[in-house]
């Protein structure tokens, strides 16, 4: 069976979310992966109210902010047909998921830079991890950080519900916040995403590309890891 891979209209500063609204009915887009990351309310109603002005038809994949109001989810479950939904740790207060107990095991918790106690009981209270495999190859194998030591024997025993795919660069960089980064939001050449042949037993159902780059380009870096992933998982069968 291959892997849904999705592409990803993500809102981080160097996106342009709507040049990539503009996108969706130009390529046929039917279904992606959402990140409203750095969208605030008022930004969210825009960008709700323009998708439904395309042929989008499905959202699988939601990652989600900890403002998030109760109307949203009910939007997305019945608009968009989502399955599962991702959140960060970090002291983060999604406390609101508690208005949703029958929804517990479709949220799934990303691995962080550094992983903490908070990431471990969080995976444990609902459906299990977000595997950010960026994240994983950068901090965990590229800067060794201890924490990620066991990190795959964990992803062996705890449910993966759906994961994320950004570019590792070859040299490190500054993210946002100052922090030394490997793993990139933008996408300069297609081979930075090779590294997730390395672990594709691990990846679920559901992969969503989470890039900045067009959706022209993504239409073509999801090709690339159609061949890569679907490839090695037909391999691991035989």
């Amino acid at each position: 069976m291959h892997k849904k891979i999705l592409i990803g209209f993500t809102t981080t500063p160097g996106s342009n979310w709507r040049e990539k609204i503009k996108e969706i009915d130009k390529y046929g887009i039917k279904e992606m992966a959402f990140f409203p990351t750095f969208l605030k309310m008022r930004d969210r109603k825009e960008i709700y109210g323009l998708l439904e002005k395309t042929g989008l038809e499905e959202i699988p994949h939601v990652h989600l902010r900890d403002d998030m109001e109760n109307w949203e989810m009910e939007y997305y479950l019945e608009r968009y047909k989502t399955k599962v939904f991702n959140i960060h740790t970090k002291k983060i207060d999604y406390s609101y998921l508690e208005r949703f107990p029958h929804l517990a095991q479709q949220f799934f918790v990303e691995n962080p830079d550094t992983l903490s106690e908070e990431f471990f009981e969080l995976s444990e209270r609902y459906g299990g991890v977000c595997f950010d495999v960026s994240h994983f190859y950068d901090f965990g194998v590229l800067q060794e950080e201890a924490s990620y030591k066991d990190f795959l024997g964990y992803l062996q025993k705890k449910k993966v519900g759906c994961c994320h795919i950004s570019a590792i660069s070859k040299k490190n960089r500054k993210d946002f916040w100052g922090n030394k980064n490997y793993s990139n939001h933008f996408l300069k050449n297609s081979s930075e995403v090779d590294y997730v042949d390395k672990y594709v037993e691990y990846l679920p159902d559901i992969i969503s590309i989470e890039l900045e780059n067009s959706f022209e380009q993504q239409i073509k870096i999801k090709e690339r890891l159609e061949k890569i992933i679907n490839k090695m998982s037909t391999e691991n069968i035989k």
